[in-house]
């Protein structure tokens, strides 16, 4: 693709949902409703509101996110390159406090931006939304309002792959196997992660698994620019 970038500048990323609580039950009556309203038109007719809820944790309204893992590249054009990894999991507070510190103190800088897979669908609008339910004040590269789309710092490697088909969805999954990169999705998948969280309570799986998509994203990248893929010694979970 020749995407002209500086890889030391971006922030990889991907986020892990699950529900707010565990049961539908544990809502309040309107919180119940609240969710059978927005969700009418994915369930089927047969389907109550209580058996979808456990997909509650795509919504940023009615989910919670339970860890952020973040990658980045040193020394990229040497032979030490390295990809340094760590994650964001506790308390969701904590999480996004944490992450937001780390933007702020680190890729801040206008040449800095982050990567997702979906990213502009899913993980950045839900980490902002996240941040304004809980009072947290929006870092800058998350706040979009008043930017021109060419000022908006952020890539989506799915959206690199659309090359404009907008209609377009291709999963991490099917992309990293297409491109012989080492599949992330060899433990869970995300219609997992709910009940690893609450009934397994085994979030340091979750956290591997997070951090296992957020390598295979700056794969992708790599691939896509025709740079050779980051070894597995040459990563470092920090």
């Amino acid at each position: 693709m020749n995407l002209k970038l500086d890889f030391e500048n971006i922030l990889f990323l991907d986020i892990e949902t699950v529900p707010e609580v565990e049961d539908f039950s544990e809502l309040t009556e309107e919180k119940q409703e609240l969710f059978a309203q927005k969700t009418q038109y994915q369930r089927k007719e047969d389907i109550l509101p209580d058996e979808f809820y456990e997909r509650a944790g795509i919504w940023a309204e009615f989910g919670k996110i339970v860890c952020i893992s973040v990658g980045y590249f040193t020394n990229f054009k040497t032979e030490n390159r390295a990809f340094r990894v760590t994650s964001f999991f506790g308390d969701e507070i904590k999480i996004l406090a944490d992450f937001k510190y780390l933007l702020n103190k680190h890729f801040s800088k206008p040449q800095h931006v982050l990567c997702a897979h979906n990213g502009k669908e899913f993980d950045f609008p839900y980490i902002a939304r996240r941040m304004i339910i809980h009072q947290i004040a929006l870092p800058e590269k998350l706040n979009l309002f008043g930017k021109k789309p060419w000022e908006i710092p952020h890539l989506d490697t799915m959206e690199l792959w659309k090359f404009g088909d907008y209609k377009h969805f291709t999963s991490l999954k099917l992309l990293t196997s297409i491109l012989g990169i080492p599949s992330p999705k060899d433990d869970i998948s995300g219609s997992e992660v709910g009940a690893v969280f609450y009934k397994e309570n085994n979030i340091k799986r979750i956290v591997t698994y997070c951090e296992k998509d957020t390598i295979a994203i700056a794969q992708l990248l790599l691939r896509f620019n025709n740079e050779p893929l980051i070894e597995e010694v040459n990563i470092i979970r920090v």
